[in-house]
């Protein structure tokens, strides 16, 4: 699979500073690349950094497999600030005016605003939107001429429930038609729902990269029951992944420091004299898994 951006070993310092501490990533083509992290985990300064709005320190990184250049900027569409539009233009003229200044042709205008679902408001004045509305028109300026790689920085924050459900399914609709999408959230449920990759970001640090389903597949623990309850909280002490254990009435929730298949923990106990009338498996969400990394960052 096509390399779109290689980050290596990049950093970045504001005076006393390390906003990004020696960082690489990968992102292959077709990929939705979510980069997550609390507020100054280094987010931002990531993405200016690779957009060459600031240099880096140290580190360098590659755009297509070569240097970054006039030809592969033109292959990028971004959104990294607030939308800034005239107020009183419509988003057509709007859009009309950041073609001129990208050297685009006017005829991908009308297929940005069907995309985003702004065609029937195309004559209204930009300062009549909501502010989801404002956030799409910005998507839409960044899609026109139709870049191999969308940028997008917090493309949900502030946005009311709808509006973000609006930017979810317009980030995942653009992502169908093949486009690379590389985007910097704080909100664990938006990248759970939207990124297939992510790499997770704490003081600048990347503490963890790869695919979002792999964290999801993870099992940190079971549900499971009995009729001899007690033998079963003896015996799963016993396992060599065990760590700890929230007995009920009639079943244990058991937590393990490794990943646990069901049918490995199903022979472990019949192997033990131990037949269980209960065993259900909890996957470990991403939310879980970040704020263990952030944990073990500090």
């Amino acid at each position: 699979m096509e390399t779109i951006l290689s980050v290596n070993n990049i950093s970045k310092r504001y005076g006393k500073i390390q906003a990004v501490n020696d960082l690489s990533l990968e992102v292959k083509k077709g990929q939705v690349f979510g980069i997550l992290g609390p507020n100054g985990s280094g987010k931002t300064t990531t993405l200016s950094t690779i957009l060459e709005l600031i240099r880096a320190n140290k580190g360098d990184f590659q755009w297509f497999g070569e240097e970054p250049s006039k030809e592969s900027r033109k292959r990028i569409g971004s959104v990294i600030e607030s939308p800034n539009f005239f107020p009183y233009l419509s988003p057509a003229i709007n859009l009309k005016i950041v073609a001129d200044i990208k050297d685009h042709d006017y005829g991908d205008i009308d297929r940005v605003l069907i995309l985003t679902g702004l065609y029937e408001r195309r004559n209204s004045r930009f300062k009549t939107f909501s502010f989801g509305m404002k956030q799409r028109l910005a998507v839409a300026s960044a899609l026109l001429g139709n870049p191999d790689v969308l940028i997008l920085d917090e493309p949900t924050n502030g946005l009311d429930p709808q509006g973000i459900a609006h930017i979810r399914e317009l980030i995942l609709s653009i992502a169908s038609q093949g486009t690379t999408i590389i985007l910097a959230s704080h909100l664990l449920d938006e990248v759970q729902k939207i990124c297939s990759h992510v790499a997770v970001l704490d003081k600048g640090k990347k503490l963890f990269d790869g695919k979002v389903s792999e964290v999801l597949a993870i099992s940190d623990s079971f549900e499971l029951s009995s009729h001899d309850l007690e033998g079963l909280k003896k015996v799963v002490a016993q396992h060599p992944a065990f760590q700890s254990i929230t007995p009920s009435s009639d079943q244990i929730l058991v937590y393990f420091k490794d990943e646990v298949k069901a049918e490995e923990l199903n022979q472990f106990f019949f192997l033990k004299g131990i037949i269980l009338s209960h065993l259900s498996e909890r996957k470990r969400s991403l939310e879980q898994h970040f704020l263990e990394l952030l944990d073990d960052n500090k």
